[in-house]
């Protein structure tokens, strides 16, 4: 039996802007790592519903959890012109930075596929990993199970803000 959005329980979202504030204190604060889970796959679940995929039919959702405990909801939006298109993920993460927010505890990812766990996509590996290599990313199937993994798990030996700061054997002479 597949996992909705109802069967997850989770604070209402406040004036359509899918975020929900879950500060300490909060009526909507997480006790648990279980409780963030859940909340993270209702989320996303929820999210996947709102995918424009006329193309692929494929629908993405994806939940972002600020370290703050905001979460910024994100889906697949397609594009005639193929590579136009944005990702869930990628949605989600822009959404929180243009709203302030580049420290992030974890993702949850949600898809149609039954079989398996949705994975990111390599763009939208390089993105999160922009933003650090130890938060976590939840990979779900429809049934609710999910896989934990680390951003640095599923994209090792990457290349980061940091790389761009070493050393370099030379210096380009226009102006860099």
């Amino acid at each position: 039996m597949a996992l909705t959005p109802e069967d997850v329980p989770v604070a209402t979202v406040s004036d359509g802007s899918r975020v929900v504030p879950l500060e300490s204190g909060s009526t909507h604060s997480l006790t648990s790592e279980k409780d963030m889970i859940k909340t993270l796959l209702h989320e996303c679940l929820q999210a996947k519903e709102f995918a424009y995929c006329p193309y692929s039919k494929f629908r993405v959702g994806a939940a972002l959890m600020t370290n703050e405990g905001n979460i910024f909801v994100g889906c697949n939006v397609e594009n005639a012109c193929y590579n136009l298109g944005v990702c869930a993920e990628r949605t989600a993460i822009q959404k929180a930075i243009s709203e302030g927010h580049m420290n992030f505890r974890a993702i949850a990812i949600a898809s149609d596929l039954e079989d398996q766990f949705i994975s990111p996509c390599g763009a939208c590996r390089q993105v999160m990993r922009e933003f650090g290599t130890e938060w976590d990313v939840f990979l779900s199937r429809p049934d609710g199970s999910y896989l934990k993994m680390t951003v640095d798990e599923l994209l090792p030996m990457s290349f980061g803000p940091d790389d761009l700061r070493k050393k370099k054997v030379f210096r380009v002479h226009n102006g860099c």
